[in-house]
C-alpha cells in the first residue's frame, strides 16, 4: 500500500500540502498589512524611534474657518481641546530638519509643537536650482 498522500489517483489532482501552502500564502498576503502595522508599532514601542510612513499628514480644503474649527477638534491630556492656529510653512534642506526641529522647541510655546517634514520629491526645476543655491548646508 501506498503512503497516505503520495500518490493521487487522478492525474489532475493537487496534493492537500499543495492545497495548505496555498492558503498559507494566500492568507499572508491578505493580512501583510495589518501584518506590517503591528510590527512597526512593535519596533517604535521597543526602540523608542519613529519609523518612517506610519503617520500621514491630511489636507483639508474648509468653505469658512468655523468649518474648520469643528473639524480641528483633538484630545490633549484627557481633554478636547480647540484652537486656532496659523500654519508656518518653512523650507529648508532635509539635512537641516533635526536643528531647526530643536530650534523650535526653544521657541514654541507648546510642550510639544507640532513639527514635521515632507520630502520635497519634485518641483519647478527653476526654483528648485534657486532654493539649492540660496540655502546653504
Amino acid at each position: 500500500m501506498d503512503r497516505l498522500g503520495s500518490r493521487c489517483p487522478l492525474p489532475s489532482c493537487v496534493r492537500p500540502s499543495a492545497l495548505v501552502c496555498l492558503l498559507i500564502l494566500t492568507t499572508s498576503f491578505l493580512t501583510l498589512p495589518t501584518l506590517r502595522t503591528l510590527v512597526l508599532q512593535l519596533h517604535s514601542a521597543v526602540t523608542g524611534s519613529y519609523v518612517s510612513g506610519t503617520h500621514s499628514i491630511v489636507f483639508v480644503n474648509c468653505p469658512n474657518e468655523q468649518t474648520a474649527r469643528d473639524i480641528a477638534r483633538y484630545f490633549w491630556k484627557g481633554e478636547i481641546e480647540e484652537a486656532t492656529e496659523i500654519l508656518l510653512l518653512i523650507k529648508t534642506k532635509t539635512s537641516k530638519v533635526l536643528m531647526l526641529s530643536s530650534y523650535i522647541r526653544l521657541l514654541h510655546p507648546f510642550e510639544i509643537p507640532e513639527v514635521f517634514s515632507l520630502a520635497m520629491n519634485q518641483g519647478d526645476v527653476h526654483y528648485l536650482k534657486w532654493f539649492e543655491e540660496a540655502v546653504e548646508d
